[in-house]
């Protein structure tokens, strides 16, 4: 059939930035969050070249990949810090 006269096509590497971006806090961490900020920017300059669709789609995808990135490298500090104060009380003791 086609596209509808009219209508843009949305970007695919826009849903697989939303969608990635989403699974990133449910069944893929990290490597979700990754998948979702590299498809996002290649759709947000697809679409500017293009002119499909799917620019709101890959901007969420991106601030979604961005956030579970912050809070993966928060987690880690704390990790890190945790270890290093139970180092610290263990090793400290004479």
């Amino acid at each position: 059939m086609g596209v509808p006269a009219g209508s843009r096509p949305t970007n695919t590497l826009a849903i697989v930035s939303l969608a990635t971006g989403a699974a990133s806090f449910v069944i893929l961490p990290l490597v979700g969050a990754i998948v979702a900020v590299v498809t996002g920017h290649m759709a947000r300059r697809d679409i500017r070249r293009t002119g499909e669709a799917g620019n709101g789609l890959a901007v969420a995808g991106l601030i979604l990949g961005y956030v579970h990135l912050a809070l993966f490298v928060l987690a880690i500090a704390v990790v890190i810090l945790i270890f290093a104060g139970l180092l610290a009380g263990v090793f400290g003791q004479h």
